[in-house]
């Protein structure tokens, strides 16, 4: 996403009169303390205007330690927990409000009210857990279990019959990644998946390369993009990304949102009329930008209002189930730093 929108700004002339913008791409191996280093190296060494990434909620607060000692932008584009506010720090984010908030009650009212939840055993998963059980008492519904996992677990029969055993209507998964498929594929075999509703938190179009369809039949996720949405600004971005990386490229809200972050960081040196970084995070504030799924906004507290919609994997793709719209989030500086 951030590669289209570098190429699309330089085919249009760059900004300033002409300067392009470069992508300098380093890998952090989902590591903070790598983040660190090479955050530094980027500032100190690379002189960028601006940082973009990473993934992980650890790498990102790290970084954001560092942006903000060099009063460097940092441009966010994955989902994460909420609650972070710092002036150098930009999250084209979807955050609890955006997709925890709307989704259980579609779950409730089309699947059941009891709830278990399964995640990683770290920060983001955990928030995510606490918002999960906050929304279902809210709407009188039960929470019967909550369990984190480490990473790179082979066998998960034994929180299979957890699962069983507490006779939940529909499981929450905030298992991201290698071992959320392996979690899918097994529930599959063994025929749970056929007795229980599953949410899977953060699952998008990727999902369709790693898994078959037979697992991931049925699942639910809600995001703030689908590649297969009919409307003319998706249809556009999904063709011109195709266009540049392939016909087999799956697109998906990531791509989106790192698009949008260099499409919003365009915008901001345009109002701004100078490279001056502090200038330019003053001008990011309340720009509003149409980029694959309707107009979204970057909001004084750094954070977005994004078009949300419930989705499900159906017969090997990933459809639209209920679109929600645009979601406001609540103010995102309120007891933070």
């Amino acid at each position: 996403g951030a590669r289209m929108a570098v190429a699309e700004i330089n085919e249009d002339g760059g900004v300033l009169n002409g300067r392009p913008l470069e992508l300098i791409v380093e890998d952090n191996q989902t590591d903070p303390n790598i983040s660190v280093r090479l955050t530094r190296k980027l500032i100190q060494e690379d002189d960028v205007t601006a940082l973009m990434g990473p993934v992980s909620s650890s790498a990102r607060n790290a970084m954001t330690e560092i942006a903000a000692e060099f009063k460097t932008p940092l441009l966010y584009g994955i989902d994460y927990e909420g609650g972070i506010y710092n002036r150098y720090l930009f999250c084209y984010s979807m955050i609890p409000d955006h997709y925890v908030k709307p989704l259980i009650p579609y779950l409730m009212e089309n699947y059941g009210k009891k709830f278990y939840v399964f995640g990683y055993d770290y920060i983001w998963p955990h928030k995510i857990a606490e918002a999960i059980k906050r929304e279902v008492s809210t709407l009188g519904g039960e929470v019967t279990g909550i369990e984190f996992t480490p990473f790179g677990i082979q066998d998960y029969s034994k929180t299979f019959e957890k699962i069983k055993n507490t006779k939940a209507d529909i499981l929450m998964l905030i298992l991201p990644g290698t071992d959320g498929f392996r979690f899918l594929k097994q529930i599959t075999d063994i025929g749970l998946k056929e007795k229980i509703k599953i949410a899977a938190m953060a699952a998008d179009e990727s999902y369709l390369k790693a898994l078959d369809a037979k697992s991931l039949e049925g699942v639910i996720s809600a995001v703030h993009f689908l590649s297969s949405l009919e409307n003319r600004e998706t249809r556009k971005f999904v063709r011109n990304q195709k266009r540049m990386f392939g016909k087999n490229t799956e697109v998906t809200y990531a791509t989106e949102a790192h698009y949008g972050l260099v499409k919003l960081f365009r915008e901001a040196i345009k109002k701004a009329g100078t490279d001056n970084r502090e200038q330019i995070i003053s001008a990011m504030e309340n720009l509003t930008i149409v980029v694959g799924n309707g107009p979204v906004k970057m909001r004084k507290d750094h954070h977005m209002n994004l078009n949300i919609v419930i989705s499900e994997f159906t017969d090997g793709k990933l459809i639209e189930k209920q679109n929600i719209g645009l979601i406001v989030p609540e103010n995102q500086k309120k007891g933070n730093n």
